[in-house]
């Protein structure tokens, strides 16, 4: 088991959304959490939320696309914290308006891996050695769309199934070691990452606002309730740690048909992301 209480309970992507939602629960639960986003305000919403509630919190601005900055954070929780027992989530993440491959330009593809994925793995190899000396858990957000490929979505699936493989490799080289990793799928959570995406050069507003209303119709899981999700999974040390009910029927679907779901899916998924 993985006790929340009393470990240092970093998260990136802590400003809205599931970020902000597991940083206020997990503080509720007795850990001292270590917040951090680009967005300044909000993030000083979840520290309020926390300290209001009698919880330990610290902030810090941090862009996880940005490997120089995220070098002098792992460096300021070593010194701050030597030889803590830390959780991390890296839960830091974006969208891309929607669009096909071949309407989304090369260089809006890589500003999404660079923060979805490569703001994880730099994450994980800067704070890898925090975790061996003080035990831990290491947990990499996914998503649904890391089950399947899912339409209008290249660039977020791409990063996604990148989350997924370099967390399992992860868990298998850490195998018997003190450290433990957990790859979380979120479906359909209510927060803000569609309507802020960044909007591609071939959708109009119209039809991203458009798209933004059939995402919103088919999320069904609160942050509130991802974050139950989530922290029970740490705590059970989960491999895989499913948040949602669309989600679990994608998790098994894709198990048991891993070709054919496709018939069954794709035309629900074109249908609520479709900019058209």
């Amino acid at each position: 088991m993985t006790s929340i209480k009393d470990s240092l309970f970093i998260v990136t992507g802590a400003a809205s959304g599931i970020g902000q939602a597991v940083a206020i629960r997990a503080a509720a639960q007795g850990a001292h959490v270590r917040a951090s986003d680009v967005n300044a305000e909000g993030l000083a919403r979840t520290a309020a939320t926390v300290r209001q509630a009698g919880g330990r919190l610290e902030t810090s601005a941090l862009d996880v696309s940005q490997a120089d900055q995220i070098a002098a954070y792992a460096r300021h929780v070593a010194e701050t914290y030597p030889g803590q027992r830390i959780i991390l989530l890296n839960n830091a993440g974006v969208a891309l308006g929607a669009g096909t491959f071949e309407q989304n330009t090369l260089e809006e593809f890589a500003w999404l891996l660079e923060i979805n994925l490569w703001g994880v793995v730099r994450m994980s190899k800067a704070f890898l050695p925090l975790l061996r000396a003080g035990g831990g858990h290491l947990v990499n957000v996914s998503s649904v769309f890391g089950l399947f490929g899912a339409p209008q979505n290249a660039a977020y699936s791409t990063a996604k199934f990148g989350v997924r493989g370099f967390t399992d490799v992860l868990r298998n080289e850490l195998a018997g070691s003190a450290i433990r990793v957990s790859t979380v799928f979120p479906g359909g959570v209510k927060t803000n990452i569609a309507a802020s995406a960044r909007l591609g050069v071939s959708v109009t507003p119209e039809q991203h606002a458009k798209a933004n209303r059939r995402f919103d119709k088919s999320a069904r899981t609160t942050p509130e309730q991802a974050a139950v999700l989530i922290l029970k999974g740490i705590e059970q040390n989960k491999a895989r740690i499913i948040v949602g009910p669309d989600a679990r029927v994608m998790d098994w679907l894709t198990r048991l048909l891993p070709v054919r779901y496709a018939r069954l899916v794709l035309p629900g998924v074109r249908k609520a992301f479709s900019s058209k």
